[in-house]
C-alpha cells in the first residue's frame, strides 16, 4: 500500500502593493509582477482598489464600463462574476492574469458599506469573505492599493499575507515608505498579526545620476535587518518602454519582451516567489510522520 502523503496545493498568497505617496510606480509594479508571474504559469488575480483605476487602465480596460471592486466590497457580486479574463473580454491580458477593475464610484464606498453590511461592519470581512471562494483557484492575489488610508486600503492591509512597498529614488517617495511601514506595523499589532513585509521594490532608477544612487543606498540601509535587507536585489530601471506599454494598455513584457526592464521584472518575480517559499518553509509547522501500516500475520 502506498503510504505517501500528498502535499495539498497552497492557497493563494495575498499580496498588497503600496506606498503612502502616489506616482512612485506602485501600479506599474503590480501589473508587471502579475504579468511575470503569469509567464511562469501562475494564476494571478489583480484587484484594483484605487478609485483612480490606474491598474485597470494599464491593462487596457475602461473601468467605467464594468462592475468591479466596488461591487466586490459591497457584496453585490462575486469574484467569479467580476473577474475579467482574456477569454471573456476583448483585451490582450498577460497570460494567466485576471482583473477585477476599479472606477471612480469606489470613492463613495465608505457611504455604501453601512447600508450593505451594517454600521459595525468589518473592513477585513468585506474583502476577505468574497475571496474565500477563490483562494484555491489562484496562486496569487495582488491588491493594488490607493496612496491613502481609505476603506479599501485598510481592507487590503487586513487581508494580505504580504506587503510589498514600492519606491522611486526621490525624496518624497522615501517619506511615503516610512508612512506605509508605520501603517503595516499598526495593522500587525491591531488586526492582522500575519501581515509581513515581503520586500521593497525600487523602480524608475537612473544609475547615471548621483541622487538616484544615493537614495537607493539610503532605502537599502533604512530597511536593513542584520546582514539582510528587505529591499529586493532586482532594481527596475527608468525607461520609456513603460509609458509606451501603458499607452498601449499592456505591460512591457508584452510590448517589449526582450527589453532589459522586462527581464528585470522576470527576475523580480523569481525573487518574490523564492522569498515567499523560504519564509513560509521556515514558519511551517513540521508535519507528523505518516503512520506505517502494520502487516497482519
Amino acid at each position: 500500500m502506498d503510504n505517501q502523503v500528498q502535499t495539498p496545493k497552497r492557497r493563494a498568497q495575498i499580496i498588497a502593493v503600496g506606498n503612502q505617496k502616489g506616482g512612485v510606480g506602485k501600479t506599474t509594479n503590480t501589473v508587471h509582477i502579475a504579468a511575470a508571474l503569469g509567464e511562469r504559469g501562475r494564476k494571478v488575480l489583480v484587484i484594483d482598489l484605487d478609485p483612480n483605476d490606474t491598474a485597470t487602465r494599464h491593462l487596457g480596460v475602461e473601468g467605467e464600463a464594468f462592475l468591479g471592486s466596488y461591487e466586490l466590497m459591497t457584496g453585490d457580486e462575486t469574484v467569479e462574476a467580476l473577474a475579467l479574463t482574456e477569454a471573456e473580454v476583448e483585451y490582450d491580458f498577460p497570460p494567466g492574469v485576471h482583473l477585477i477593475p476599479s472606477r471612480r464610484k469606489l470613492e463613495s464606498i465608505a457611504e455604501a458599506l453601512p447600508e450593505k453590511h451594517g454600521k459595525f461592519y468589518s473592513p477585513r470581512d468585506i474583502l476577505m469573505d468574497p475571496l474565500q471562494n477563490v483562494l484555491d483557484i489562484y496562486d496569487y492575489i495582488l491588491l493594488d492599493t490607493a496612496p491613502n488610508a481609505d476603506v479599501p486600503t485598510k481592507a487590503a492591509y487586513l487581508v494580505a499575507d504580504w506587503f510589498i512597498l514600492t519606491a522611486m529614488p526621490e525624496p518624497f517617495a522615501v517619506n511615503g515608505l516610512t508612512d506605509a511601514l508605520r501603517d503595516i506595523q499598526d495593522a500587525q499589532r491591531k488586526l492582522n498579526p500575519n501581515l509581513r513585509l515581503l520586500g521593497v521594490i525600487i523602480a524608475g532608477v537612473d544609475k547615471r545620476t548621483s541622487l538616484s544612487n544615493q537614495l537607493t543606498g539610503y532605502i537599502e540601509e533604512a530597511f536593513k535587518a542584520g546582514n539582510d535587507t528587505a529591499k529586493f536585489k532586482t532594481i527596475i530601471s527608468r525607461s520609456t518602454v513603460i509609458p509606451s506599454a501603458q499607452k498601449a494598455g499592456k505591460t512591457a513584457l508584452q510590448t517589449a519582451p526582450q527589453h532589459a526592464v522586462s527581464q528585470q521584472y522576470r527576475a523580480l518575480a523569481d525573487e518574490i516567489e523564492a522569498r515567499i517559499n523560504t519564509l513560509t518553509a521556515i514558519e511551517a509547522p513540521t508535519a507528523p510522520a505518516p503512520v506505517a501500516e502494520v502487516a497482519n500475520g
